[in-house]
């Protein structure tokens, strides 16, 4: 996980204003890695990979997505619709994207709320191929 850590860790450096990543295993719900600039508090690190889950494979987003399938004609396969997911909070923004090579697998990154968001999502897909290399 080495490789993987520098990877991330390298992601943060290049990603305008970004605090934190993490890569997230959603099938098995553990934290992979994480590189913070800042602190934050444990709870919030420990509730990430849950919390990611629940985005990208909630109960709800699921039946989202094989509805969709169904209304298309689609097969009801493991592709999955949403590949990324932006959050605005109060003071920052959560970038969500899913792994190509490993689906299962998501990047998270939290940027100022002050950074060019276009910016944050380019650089935060730059990123991707590096880490999937990495795992």
């Amino acid at each position: 996980m080495a490789n993987l850590d520098q990877e991330l860790a390298s992601a943060v450096a290049a990603i305008p204003e970004c605090l934190a990543g993490g890569y997230i295993d959603i099938s098995s719900g553990m934290l992979l890695s994480v590189k913070t600039v800042d602190s934050h508090p444990a709870e919030v690190i420990d509730m990430l990979a849950a919390a990611t889950g629940d985005l990208f494979a909630g109960k709800n987003v699921v039946a989202i997505e094989q509805m969709f399938k169904k209304a298309r004609g689609v097969a009801l396969d493991n592709h999955h619709y949403f590949q990324e997911i932006i959050v605005n909070s109060d003071n920052l923004i959560h970038v969500f994207i899913r792994g190509k090579q490993y689906p299962d697998y998501i990047a998270c990154f939290v940027c100022r709320k002050t950074a060019n968001l276009g910016m944050a999502l380019t650089k935060s897909r730059a990123a991707m191929p590096a880490i999937e290399a990495a795992v």
